[in-house]
Protein backbone atom coordinates (compact mmCIF):
# COMPACT_ATOMS: atom_id res chain seq x y z
CA UNK A 1 0.00 0.00 0.00
CA UNK A 2 2.89 2.36 0.78
CA UNK A 3 4.43 1.74 -2.64
CA UNK A 4 1.08 2.36 -4.36
CA UNK A 5 0.57 5.68 -2.58
CA UNK A 6 4.11 6.81 -3.32
CA UNK A 7 3.71 6.23 -7.05
CA UNK A 8 0.73 8.59 -7.14
CA UNK A 9 2.78 11.21 -5.29
CA UNK A 10 5.40 10.81 -8.01
CA UNK A 11 2.78 11.19 -10.75
CA UNK A 12 1.50 14.44 -9.24
CA UNK A 13 5.07 15.71 -8.77
CA UNK A 14 5.73 14.89 -12.43
CA UNK A 15 2.70 16.93 -13.52
CA UNK A 16 4.04 19.85 -11.47
CA UNK A 17 7.42 19.59 -13.17
CA UNK A 18 5.79 19.50 -16.61
CA UNK A 19 3.41 22.35 -15.79
CA UNK A 20 6.17 24.74 -14.71
CA UNK A 21 9.00 23.83 -17.10
CA UNK A 22 7.41 24.44 -20.51
CA UNK A 23 9.26 27.75 -20.62
CA UNK A 24 9.63 27.75 -24.41
CA UNK A 25 5.92 28.59 -24.78
CA UNK A 26 6.29 32.15 -23.42
CA UNK A 27 9.10 33.22 -25.80
CA UNK A 28 6.64 35.44 -27.68
CA UNK A 29 5.81 37.33 -24.48
CA UNK A 30 9.28 38.89 -24.22
CA UNK A 31 10.74 38.44 -27.72
CA UNK A 32 9.84 41.98 -28.84
CA UNK A 33 11.61 43.50 -25.83
CA UNK A 34 14.64 41.26 -26.36
CA UNK A 35 14.76 42.31 -30.02
CA UNK A 36 14.62 45.98 -29.00
CA UNK A 37 17.33 45.76 -26.32
CA UNK A 38 19.73 43.86 -28.56
CA UNK A 39 18.88 46.04 -31.57
CA UNK A 40 18.63 43.04 -33.90
CA UNK A 41 16.62 42.22 -37.01
CA UNK A 42 13.77 39.72 -37.22
CA UNK A 43 16.14 37.24 -38.89
CA UNK A 44 18.57 37.47 -35.96
CA UNK A 45 15.69 37.08 -33.49
CA UNK A 46 14.66 33.95 -35.38
CA UNK A 47 18.13 32.50 -34.83
CA UNK A 48 17.66 32.92 -31.07
CA UNK A 49 14.40 31.00 -31.32
CA UNK A 50 16.20 28.31 -33.32
CA UNK A 51 18.88 28.12 -30.62
CA UNK A 52 16.21 27.36 -28.01
CA UNK A 53 14.70 24.64 -30.20
CA UNK A 54 18.17 23.21 -30.92
CA UNK A 55 18.26 22.15 -27.28
CA UNK A 56 16.01 19.25 -28.30
CA UNK A 57 18.78 17.96 -30.56
CA UNK A 58 20.88 17.41 -27.43
CA UNK A 59 18.20 15.50 -25.57
CA UNK A 60 20.29 12.32 -25.72
CA UNK A 61 22.76 13.94 -23.28
CA UNK A 62 20.20 13.69 -20.47
CA UNK A 63 19.80 9.96 -21.12
CA UNK A 64 23.57 9.48 -20.96
CA UNK A 65 23.72 11.48 -17.73
CA UNK A 66 21.19 9.12 -16.14
CA UNK A 67 23.70 6.31 -16.61
CA UNK A 68 26.11 8.05 -14.26
CA UNK A 69 24.00 10.24 -11.96
CA UNK A 70 20.87 9.72 -9.83
CA UNK A 71 17.60 11.01 -11.21
CA UNK A 72 17.36 13.89 -8.73
CA UNK A 73 20.83 15.11 -9.72
CA UNK A 74 19.85 15.24 -13.40
CA UNK A 75 16.67 17.12 -12.44
CA UNK A 76 18.66 19.81 -10.65
CA UNK A 77 21.20 19.95 -13.47
CA UNK A 78 18.27 20.86 -15.75
CA UNK A 79 17.06 23.45 -13.24
CA UNK A 80 20.47 25.14 -13.04
CA UNK A 81 20.80 25.16 -16.84
CA UNK A 82 17.57 27.15 -16.96
CA UNK A 83 18.68 29.39 -14.08
CA UNK A 84 21.88 30.27 -15.89
CA UNK A 85 20.41 30.50 -19.42
CA UNK A 86 17.28 32.51 -18.62
CA UNK A 87 18.81 34.41 -15.70
CA UNK A 88 21.56 36.01 -17.78
CA UNK A 89 19.04 36.87 -20.52
CA UNK A 90 16.93 38.64 -17.89
CA UNK A 91 19.96 40.65 -16.76
CA UNK A 92 20.56 41.61 -20.39
CA UNK A 93 16.97 42.67 -21.05
CA UNK A 94 16.99 44.68 -17.78
CA UNK A 95 20.22 46.35 -19.03
CA UNK A 96 22.03 45.33 -15.83
CA UNK A 97 24.71 43.67 -17.95
CA UNK A 98 25.61 43.97 -21.62
CA UNK A 99 26.30 40.92 -23.75
CA UNK A 100 26.89 40.75 -27.50
CA UNK A 101 24.45 38.85 -29.67
CA UNK A 102 26.96 36.04 -30.20
CA UNK A 103 26.88 35.24 -26.45
CA UNK A 104 23.09 35.46 -26.11
CA UNK A 105 22.78 32.65 -28.67
CA UNK A 106 24.41 29.95 -26.45
CA UNK A 107 22.29 31.17 -23.51
CA UNK A 108 19.15 30.40 -25.52
CA UNK A 109 20.62 27.01 -26.44
CA UNK A 110 21.32 26.22 -22.78
CA UNK A 111 17.78 27.25 -21.79
CA UNK A 112 16.37 24.95 -24.48
CA UNK A 113 18.48 22.06 -23.19
CA UNK A 114 17.01 22.48 -19.71
CA UNK A 115 13.48 21.86 -21.04
CA UNK A 116 14.54 18.64 -22.77
CA UNK A 117 16.34 17.38 -19.65
CA UNK A 118 13.24 17.99 -17.52
CA UNK A 119 11.18 16.03 -20.05
CA UNK A 120 13.58 13.09 -19.82
CA UNK A 121 13.30 13.07 -16.03
CA UNK A 122 9.50 13.01 -16.26
CA UNK A 123 9.48 10.19 -18.84
CA UNK A 124 11.76 8.04 -16.68
CA UNK A 125 9.64 8.65 -13.58
CA UNK A 126 6.48 7.55 -15.39
CA UNK A 127 8.09 4.49 -16.97
CA UNK A 128 9.65 3.30 -13.72
CA UNK A 129 6.63 3.79 -11.50
CA UNK A 130 3.79 2.86 -13.89
CA UNK A 131 4.96 -0.25 -15.74
CA UNK A 132 1.37 -1.30 -16.47
CA UNK A 133 -0.16 2.13 -17.18
CA UNK A 134 2.88 3.93 -18.57
CA UNK A 135 1.05 5.15 -21.70
CA UNK A 136 -1.68 6.75 -19.60
CA UNK A 137 0.83 8.26 -17.18
CA UNK A 138 2.90 9.72 -20.01
CA UNK A 139 -0.15 11.13 -21.81
CA UNK A 140 -1.45 12.81 -18.67
CA UNK A 141 1.84 14.34 -17.54
CA UNK A 142 2.95 15.49 -21.01
CA UNK A 143 -0.36 17.32 -21.33
CA UNK A 144 0.46 19.61 -18.43
CA UNK A 145 3.45 20.99 -20.30
CA UNK A 146 0.88 22.85 -22.39
CA UNK A 147 -0.42 24.97 -19.48
CA UNK A 148 2.98 26.48 -18.69
CA UNK A 149 2.37 29.73 -20.56
CA UNK A 150 -1.01 30.24 -18.88
CA UNK A 151 0.49 29.63 -15.43
CA UNK A 152 3.42 31.97 -16.07
CA UNK A 153 1.02 34.65 -17.30
CA UNK A 154 -0.93 34.38 -14.03
CA UNK A 155 2.26 34.58 -11.95
CA UNK A 156 3.59 37.55 -13.94
CA UNK A 157 0.27 39.42 -13.72
CA UNK A 158 0.07 38.71 -9.99
CA UNK A 159 3.44 40.47 -9.54
CA UNK A 160 3.29 43.24 -12.16
CA UNK A 161 0.91 43.08 -15.15
CA UNK A 162 2.88 45.78 -17.01
CA UNK A 163 6.31 44.12 -17.01
CA UNK A 164 6.79 41.51 -19.75
CA UNK A 165 10.43 41.09 -18.76
CA UNK A 166 9.24 39.18 -15.70
CA UNK A 167 8.80 36.09 -17.86
CA UNK A 168 12.56 35.59 -18.19
CA UNK A 169 12.99 36.08 -14.43
CA UNK A 170 10.27 33.51 -13.73
CA UNK A 171 11.67 31.10 -16.33
CA UNK A 172 14.94 31.13 -14.38
CA UNK A 173 13.56 30.64 -10.86
CA UNK A 174 10.22 28.79 -11.00
CA UNK A 175 11.62 25.49 -12.41
CA UNK A 176 14.29 25.48 -9.69
CA UNK A 177 11.64 26.00 -7.01
CA UNK A 178 9.45 23.29 -8.55
CA UNK A 179 12.40 20.86 -8.55
CA UNK A 180 12.89 21.50 -4.84
CA UNK A 181 9.20 20.81 -4.14
CA UNK A 182 9.31 17.58 -6.20
CA UNK A 183 12.55 16.37 -4.60
CA UNK A 184 10.97 14.40 -1.73
CA UNK A 185 8.67 12.24 -3.95
CA UNK A 186 11.56 11.65 -6.38
CA UNK A 187 13.84 10.48 -3.56
CA UNK A 188 11.13 8.23 -2.06
CA UNK A 189 10.31 6.17 -5.13
CA UNK A 190 8.76 2.79 -4.26
CA UNK A 191 10.75 -0.41 -4.87
CA UNK A 192 9.87 -2.15 -8.16
CA UNK A 193 8.38 -5.25 -6.48
CA UNK A 194 5.70 -3.09 -4.80
CA UNK A 195 4.40 -1.86 -8.17
CA UNK A 196 3.00 -5.17 -9.41
CA UNK A 197 -0.77 -4.98 -9.68
CA UNK A 198 -3.45 -7.62 -9.07
CA UNK A 199 -6.60 -7.57 -11.19
CA UNK A 200 -8.65 -5.39 -8.85
CA UNK A 201 -5.77 -2.91 -8.54
CA UNK A 202 -5.61 -2.51 -12.33
CA UNK A 203 -9.29 -1.53 -12.40
CA UNK A 204 -8.80 0.84 -9.47
CA UNK A 205 -5.86 2.53 -11.18
CA UNK A 206 -7.95 2.92 -14.33
CA UNK A 207 -10.62 4.75 -12.33
CA UNK A 208 -7.98 7.02 -10.78
CA UNK A 209 -6.62 7.88 -14.23
CA UNK A 210 -10.12 8.69 -15.43
CA UNK A 211 -10.65 11.07 -12.49
CA UNK A 212 -7.25 12.68 -13.02
CA UNK A 213 -8.00 13.26 -16.72
CA UNK A 214 -11.35 14.84 -15.87
CA UNK A 215 -9.64 17.08 -13.33
CA UNK A 216 -7.02 17.98 -15.96
CA UNK A 217 -9.79 19.08 -18.35
CA UNK A 218 -11.25 21.26 -15.58
CA UNK A 219 -7.83 22.79 -14.93
CA UNK A 220 -7.38 23.60 -18.61
CA UNK A 221 -10.82 25.20 -18.88
CA UNK A 222 -10.15 27.24 -15.74
CA UNK A 223 -6.89 28.62 -17.14
CA UNK A 224 -8.30 29.22 -20.61
CA UNK A 225 -11.56 30.92 -19.64
CA UNK A 226 -10.44 32.95 -16.62
CA UNK A 227 -6.93 33.95 -17.68
CA UNK A 228 -8.28 36.94 -19.61
CA UNK A 229 -9.59 38.37 -16.32
CA UNK A 230 -6.10 38.45 -14.77
CA UNK A 231 -5.05 41.86 -16.09
CA UNK A 232 -5.23 43.33 -12.57
CA UNK A 233 -2.74 42.13 -9.97
CA UNK A 234 -5.33 41.50 -7.25
CA UNK A 235 -7.52 39.39 -9.56
CA UNK A 236 -4.50 37.53 -10.89
CA UNK A 237 -3.46 36.56 -7.35
CA UNK A 238 -6.88 35.08 -6.63
CA UNK A 239 -6.88 33.16 -9.92
CA UNK A 240 -3.33 31.96 -9.28
CA UNK A 241 -4.43 30.62 -5.92
CA UNK A 242 -7.24 28.70 -7.61
CA UNK A 243 -4.82 27.30 -10.20
CA UNK A 244 -2.42 26.12 -7.49
CA UNK A 245 -5.33 24.47 -5.68
CA UNK A 246 -6.30 22.60 -8.87
CA UNK A 247 -2.71 21.39 -9.26
CA UNK A 248 -2.62 20.15 -5.65
CA UNK A 249 -6.07 18.55 -5.78
CA UNK A 250 -4.90 15.40 -7.66
CA UNK A 251 -3.15 14.32 -4.46
CA UNK A 252 -6.57 13.52 -3.01
CA UNK A 253 -7.89 11.43 -5.93
CA UNK A 254 -6.10 8.16 -5.11
CA UNK A 255 -7.20 8.48 -1.47
CA UNK A 256 -10.83 8.92 -2.54
CA UNK A 257 -10.71 5.79 -4.70
CA UNK A 258 -8.95 3.76 -1.99
CA UNK A 259 -11.58 4.92 0.52
CA UNK A 260 -14.34 3.91 -1.91
CA UNK A 261 -12.85 0.41 -2.20
CA UNK A 262 -12.57 0.13 1.58
CA UNK A 263 -16.20 1.19 1.97
CA UNK A 264 -17.31 -1.34 -0.64
CA UNK A 265 -15.48 -4.15 1.12
CA UNK A 266 -16.61 -3.07 4.60
CA UNK A 267 -20.30 -2.39 4.03
CA UNK A 268 -20.83 -4.35 0.82
CA UNK A 269 -23.54 -6.51 2.38
CA UNK A 270 -25.57 -3.46 3.35
CA UNK A 271 -25.31 -1.29 0.25
CA UNK A 272 -24.11 -3.64 -2.50
CA UNK A 273 -21.92 -0.96 -4.13
CA UNK A 274 -21.20 -1.78 -7.74
CA UNK A 275 -17.76 -1.34 -9.21
CA UNK A 276 -17.06 0.89 -12.15
CA UNK A 277 -17.27 -0.81 -15.50
CA UNK A 278 -14.88 1.71 -17.02
CA UNK A 279 -11.37 0.39 -17.48
CA UNK A 280 -8.63 2.09 -19.45
CA UNK A 281 -6.37 -0.93 -19.18
CA UNK A 282 -8.29 -4.08 -20.00
CA UNK A 283 -7.36 -6.81 -17.53
CA UNK A 284 -7.64 -9.50 -20.18
CA UNK A 285 -5.28 -7.53 -22.38
CA UNK A 286 -2.84 -7.31 -19.50
CA UNK A 287 -2.91 -11.09 -18.88
CA UNK A 288 -2.72 -11.77 -22.63
CA UNK A 289 0.24 -9.44 -22.86
CA UNK A 290 2.07 -11.28 -20.07
CA UNK A 291 1.42 -14.69 -21.64
CA UNK A 292 2.56 -13.59 -25.09
CA UNK A 293 5.69 -12.02 -23.71
CA UNK A 294 6.57 -15.26 -21.96
CA UNK A 295 5.89 -17.46 -24.97
CA UNK A 296 7.74 -15.27 -27.44
CA UNK A 297 10.73 -14.83 -25.16
CA UNK A 298 10.92 -18.60 -24.83
CA UNK A 299 10.95 -19.17 -28.58
CA UNK A 300 13.04 -16.28 -29.87
CA UNK A 301 14.97 -13.37 -28.51
CA UNK A 302 14.52 -11.40 -31.71
CA UNK A 303 10.75 -11.15 -31.96
CA UNK A 304 10.68 -7.60 -30.60
CA UNK A 305 8.40 -8.33 -27.64
CA UNK A 306 8.97 -5.47 -25.27
CA UNK A 307 7.60 -4.22 -22.01
CA UNK A 308 5.92 -1.20 -23.60
CA UNK A 309 2.80 -3.24 -24.25
CA UNK A 310 3.07 -3.62 -28.04
CA UNK A 311 3.01 -7.18 -29.31
CA UNK A 312 4.25 -7.50 -32.89
CA UNK A 313 2.17 -9.59 -35.25
CA UNK A 314 3.24 -10.45 -38.74
CA UNK A 315 0.61 -9.14 -41.11
CA UNK A 316 1.58 -10.82 -44.34
CA UNK A 317 4.60 -11.52 -46.48
CA UNK A 318 5.41 -9.05 -49.16
CA UNK A 319 4.15 -10.14 -52.52
CA UNK A 320 5.90 -9.65 -55.79
CA UNK A 321 4.09 -8.21 -58.78
CA UNK A 322 5.72 -9.77 -61.78
CA UNK A 323 9.45 -9.18 -61.64
CA UNK A 324 9.18 -5.91 -59.75
CA UNK A 325 7.65 -5.10 -56.43
CA UNK A 326 4.69 -2.77 -56.46
CA UNK A 327 5.86 0.74 -55.60
CA UNK A 328 3.11 1.15 -53.04
CA UNK A 329 4.10 -2.09 -51.28
CA UNK A 330 7.81 -1.34 -51.33
CA UNK A 331 9.31 -1.42 -47.83
CA UNK A 332 5.84 -1.32 -46.33
CA UNK A 333 5.74 -1.77 -42.57
CA UNK A 334 4.43 -5.29 -41.94
CA UNK A 335 4.90 -5.66 -38.19
CA UNK A 336 3.82 -3.52 -35.25
CA UNK A 337 6.29 -3.23 -32.39
CA UNK A 338 9.30 -4.64 -34.23
CA UNK A 339 12.50 -3.02 -33.04
CA UNK A 340 14.19 -0.71 -35.53
CA UNK A 341 17.81 0.25 -34.84
CA UNK A 342 18.74 3.71 -36.13
CA UNK A 343 20.41 2.32 -39.25
CA UNK A 344 17.32 0.30 -40.15
CA UNK A 345 14.99 3.19 -39.24
CA UNK A 346 16.42 5.70 -41.72
CA UNK A 347 15.98 3.19 -44.57
CA UNK A 348 12.23 2.92 -43.97
CA UNK A 349 9.86 4.81 -46.31
CA UNK A 350 7.29 4.81 -43.53
CA UNK A 351 9.69 6.63 -41.22
CA UNK A 352 10.29 9.40 -43.75
CA UNK A 353 6.56 9.82 -44.33
CA UNK A 354 6.23 10.12 -40.55
CA UNK A 355 9.14 12.58 -40.44
CA UNK A 356 7.60 14.80 -43.13
CA UNK A 357 4.20 14.70 -41.40
CA UNK A 358 5.75 15.87 -38.12
CA UNK A 359 8.04 18.38 -39.86
CA UNK A 360 5.21 19.95 -41.87
CA UNK A 361 2.57 19.61 -39.14
CA UNK A 362 3.58 19.80 -35.49
CA UNK A 363 6.85 21.70 -35.99
CA UNK A 364 5.26 24.44 -38.06
CA UNK A 365 2.79 25.01 -35.22
CA UNK A 366 5.67 25.44 -32.78
CA UNK A 367 7.32 28.01 -35.08
CA UNK A 368 4.00 29.87 -35.26
CA UNK A 369 3.96 30.13 -31.46
CA UNK A 370 7.53 31.48 -31.47
CA UNK A 371 6.43 34.24 -33.88
CA UNK A 372 3.15 34.98 -32.11
CA UNK A 373 4.54 38.12 -30.44
CA UNK A 374 5.52 39.73 -33.74
CA UNK A 375 2.33 38.53 -35.45
CA UNK A 376 0.13 40.18 -32.80
CA UNK A 377 2.26 43.33 -32.87
CA UNK A 378 2.15 43.65 -36.67
CA UNK A 379 -1.66 43.32 -36.71
CA UNK A 380 -2.01 46.00 -34.02
CA UNK A 381 -2.86 43.68 -31.11
CA UNK A 382 0.29 44.13 -29.01
CA UNK A 383 -1.77 44.36 -25.84
CA UNK A 384 -3.24 40.93 -26.60
CA UNK A 385 0.08 39.12 -27.01
CA UNK A 386 0.00 37.46 -23.58
CA UNK A 387 -3.62 36.44 -24.13
CA UNK A 388 -2.71 34.86 -27.48
CA UNK A 389 0.22 33.00 -25.93
CA UNK A 390 -2.10 31.71 -23.19
CA UNK A 391 -4.68 30.66 -25.79
CA UNK A 392 -2.09 28.72 -27.79
CA UNK A 393 -0.72 27.10 -24.65
CA UNK A 394 -4.16 26.09 -23.35
CA UNK A 395 -5.30 24.69 -26.71
CA UNK A 396 -2.01 22.78 -26.95
CA UNK A 397 -2.85 21.33 -23.54
CA UNK A 398 -6.27 20.14 -24.74
CA UNK A 399 -4.70 18.74 -27.90
CA UNK A 400 -2.31 16.69 -25.78
CA UNK A 401 -5.18 15.39 -23.68
CA UNK A 402 -7.11 14.45 -26.84
CA UNK A 403 -4.17 12.31 -27.94
CA UNK A 404 -5.43 9.74 -25.42
CA UNK A 405 -8.64 9.34 -27.49
CA UNK A 406 -7.45 6.14 -29.23
CA UNK A 407 -7.02 4.50 -25.81
CA UNK A 408 -10.40 5.70 -24.52
CA UNK A 409 -12.30 4.64 -27.67
CA UNK A 410 -10.37 1.47 -28.43
CA UNK A 411 -13.15 -0.97 -27.55
CA UNK A 412 -15.91 1.08 -29.20
CA UNK A 413 -14.37 2.69 -32.28
CA UNK A 414 -11.01 1.24 -33.28
CA UNK A 415 -8.98 3.46 -35.56
CA UNK A 416 -5.25 3.27 -36.30
CA UNK A 417 -3.24 5.81 -34.33
CA UNK A 418 -1.64 7.01 -37.56
CA UNK A 419 -5.18 7.79 -38.78
CA UNK A 420 -5.79 9.92 -35.68
CA UNK A 421 -2.52 11.70 -36.45
CA UNK A 422 -3.75 12.55 -39.96
CA UNK A 423 -7.08 13.82 -38.61
CA UNK A 424 -5.23 15.98 -36.07
CA UNK A 425 -3.31 17.76 -38.85
CA UNK A 426 -6.46 18.91 -40.67
CA UNK A 427 -6.99 22.13 -38.60
CA UNK A 428 -3.48 23.49 -39.30
CA UNK A 429 -3.81 24.42 -43.02
CA UNK A 430 -7.35 25.68 -42.37
CA UNK A 431 -6.01 28.01 -39.68
CA UNK A 432 -3.17 29.39 -41.82
CA UNK A 433 -5.43 30.12 -44.79
CA UNK A 434 -7.90 31.84 -42.45
CA UNK A 435 -5.08 33.99 -41.08
CA UNK A 436 -4.00 34.87 -44.62
CA UNK A 437 -7.58 35.81 -45.57
CA UNK A 438 -8.29 38.08 -42.61
CA UNK A 439 -6.39 40.06 -39.98
CA UNK A 440 -9.19 40.52 -37.47
CA UNK A 441 -8.71 39.69 -33.80
CA UNK A 442 -11.41 37.00 -33.95
CA UNK A 443 -9.62 35.19 -36.79
CA UNK A 444 -6.28 35.54 -34.99
CA UNK A 445 -7.76 33.91 -31.90
CA UNK A 446 -9.48 31.15 -33.91
CA UNK A 447 -6.34 30.40 -35.93
CA UNK A 448 -4.13 30.37 -32.84
CA UNK A 449 -6.50 27.99 -31.06
CA UNK A 450 -6.71 25.58 -34.01
CA UNK A 451 -2.93 25.50 -34.47
CA UNK A 452 -2.37 24.95 -30.73
CA UNK A 453 -4.91 22.11 -30.66
CA UNK A 454 -3.38 20.41 -33.69
CA UNK A 455 0.27 20.72 -32.72
CA UNK A 456 -0.43 19.68 -29.12
CA UNK A 457 -2.03 16.44 -30.33
CA UNK A 458 0.94 15.72 -32.60
CA UNK A 459 3.55 16.35 -29.90
CA UNK A 460 1.87 13.99 -27.44
CA UNK A 461 0.73 11.26 -29.86
CA UNK A 462 4.13 11.09 -31.56
CA UNK A 463 5.70 9.24 -28.61
CA UNK A 464 3.12 6.43 -28.91
CA UNK A 465 3.25 6.34 -32.72
CA UNK A 466 7.05 6.02 -32.68
CA UNK A 467 6.81 3.21 -30.14
CA UNK A 468 4.13 1.31 -32.09
CA UNK A 469 5.70 1.60 -35.53
CA UNK A 470 9.38 1.22 -34.71
CA UNK A 471 9.54 -0.60 -31.38
CA UNK A 472 9.06 0.61 -27.79
CA UNK A 473 12.55 -0.30 -26.56
CA UNK A 474 14.08 1.73 -29.39
CA UNK A 475 11.62 4.60 -28.93
CA UNK A 476 14.04 6.76 -26.91
CA UNK A 477 16.66 6.85 -29.65
CA UNK A 478 14.19 6.82 -32.53
CA UNK A 479 12.08 9.65 -31.13
CA UNK A 480 15.19 11.79 -30.69
CA UNK A 481 15.96 11.14 -34.37
CA UNK A 482 12.40 12.16 -35.25
CA UNK A 483 12.51 15.46 -33.34
CA UNK A 484 15.67 16.58 -35.11
CA UNK A 485 13.11 18.07 -37.49
CA UNK A 486 12.19 20.66 -34.83
CA UNK A 487 15.42 22.75 -34.96
CA UNK A 488 15.55 22.29 -38.75
CA UNK A 489 11.94 23.47 -39.11
CA UNK A 490 12.49 26.28 -36.63
CA UNK A 491 15.39 27.51 -38.75
CA UNK A 492 13.74 27.18 -42.16
CA UNK A 493 10.18 28.24 -41.31
CA UNK A 494 11.36 30.99 -38.99
CA UNK A 495 13.84 32.26 -41.57
CA UNK A 496 11.09 32.39 -44.20
CA UNK A 497 8.89 34.42 -41.84
CA UNK A 498 11.75 36.70 -40.83
CA UNK A 499 12.79 37.45 -44.43
CA UNK A 500 9.19 38.32 -45.39
CA UNK A 501 8.84 40.41 -42.21
CA UNK A 502 12.07 42.40 -42.75
CA UNK A 503 11.27 42.94 -46.44
CA UNK A 504 7.89 44.45 -45.55
CA UNK A 505 9.36 46.44 -42.65
CA UNK A 506 11.34 48.45 -45.18
CA UNK A 507 8.31 49.28 -47.32
CA UNK A 508 6.56 52.63 -47.10
CA UNK A 509 3.91 53.33 -44.44
CA UNK A 510 4.59 50.01 -42.76
CA UNK A 511 7.69 50.66 -40.69
CA UNK A 512 7.93 51.71 -37.07
CA UNK A 513 10.86 51.76 -34.72
CA UNK A 514 11.34 50.30 -31.26
CA UNK A 515 14.74 51.22 -29.93
CA UNK A 516 17.22 50.35 -32.67
CA UNK A 517 15.04 47.64 -34.22
CA UNK A 518 12.57 48.20 -37.05
CA UNK A 519 9.04 46.92 -36.60
CA UNK A 520 6.75 45.93 -39.46
CA UNK A 521 3.10 46.95 -39.18
CA UNK A 522 0.20 45.70 -41.28
CA UNK A 523 -1.21 42.46 -42.70
CA UNK A 524 1.47 42.21 -45.38
CA UNK A 525 4.10 41.46 -42.73
CA UNK A 526 2.93 37.85 -42.48
CA UNK A 527 0.52 37.39 -45.39
CA UNK A 528 2.97 35.54 -47.65
CA UNK A 529 4.26 33.57 -44.67
CA UNK A 530 0.77 32.33 -43.80
CA UNK A 531 0.18 31.25 -47.42
CA UNK A 532 3.49 29.37 -47.52
CA UNK A 533 2.91 27.79 -44.12
CA UNK A 534 -0.58 26.74 -45.19
CA UNK A 535 0.76 25.01 -48.31
CA UNK A 536 3.52 23.32 -46.34
CA UNK A 537 1.04 22.05 -43.75
CA UNK A 538 -1.02 20.57 -46.61
CA UNK A 539 2.09 18.59 -47.54
CA UNK A 540 2.26 17.35 -43.94
CA UNK A 541 -1.40 16.32 -44.10
CA UNK A 542 -0.73 14.42 -47.35
CA UNK A 543 2.28 12.63 -45.81
CA UNK A 544 0.29 11.64 -42.72
CA UNK A 545 -2.55 10.31 -44.90
CA UNK A 546 -0.11 8.19 -46.90
CA UNK A 547 1.42 6.92 -43.67
CA UNK A 548 -2.04 5.92 -42.43
CA UNK A 549 -2.85 4.08 -45.66
CA UNK A 550 0.48 2.21 -45.56
CA UNK A 551 0.15 1.19 -41.90
CA UNK A 552 -3.61 0.62 -41.72
CA UNK A 553 -3.40 -3.10 -42.53
CA UNK A 554 -0.77 -3.64 -39.84
CA UNK A 555 -2.99 -1.98 -37.23
CA UNK A 556 -6.11 -3.85 -38.43
CA UNK A 557 -4.41 -7.25 -38.36
CA UNK A 558 -2.95 -6.51 -34.95
CA UNK A 559 -6.40 -5.69 -33.60
CA UNK A 560 -7.97 -8.78 -35.20
CA UNK A 561 -5.31 -11.03 -33.76
CA UNK A 562 -5.79 -9.46 -30.34
CA UNK A 563 -9.55 -10.04 -30.46
CA UNK A 564 -9.13 -13.57 -31.79
CA UNK A 565 -6.66 -14.49 -29.05
CA UNK A 566 -8.95 -13.07 -26.38
CA UNK A 567 -11.98 -14.99 -27.63
CA UNK A 568 -10.12 -18.30 -27.88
Amino acid sequence: MVGQSRKWMILVATTWIQAFTGTNFDFSSYSSDLKSVLGISQVQLNYLSVASDMGKAFGWCSGVSLLYFPLWVVMFMAAFMGLFGYGLQWLVIQKLISLPYVLVFPLCLLAGCSICWFNTVCYVLCIRNFPTNRALALSLTISFNGVSAALYTLIANAINPNDDNLYLFLNALVPLFTSAVALVPVLRQPPPHSLSLPTDAVRRDSLIFLLLNLLAVGTGLYLLLLNSASSHASTARILLGGAILLLVLPLSMPGIVYARDWARRTIHSSFHLQGSTFNLVDVDDLELHKELIGSHEATSANNGILSGGIIPYCVSSREKVGCCENVWEKDRLMVLGEEHPARMLVRRWDFWLYYVAYFCGGTIGLVYSNNLGQISQSLGYSSQTNAMVTLYSSCSFFGRLLSAAPDFLRDKVYFARTGWLAVALVPTPIAFFLLAASGTEAVLRAGTGLIGLSSGFVFSAAVSVTSELFGPNSAGVNHNILITNIPIGSLLYGLLAALVYDANAGSSNQEAFMGEASVCMGRNCYFQTFVWWGCISLLGLLASTLLFLRTRLAYDHFERNRNRTQSS
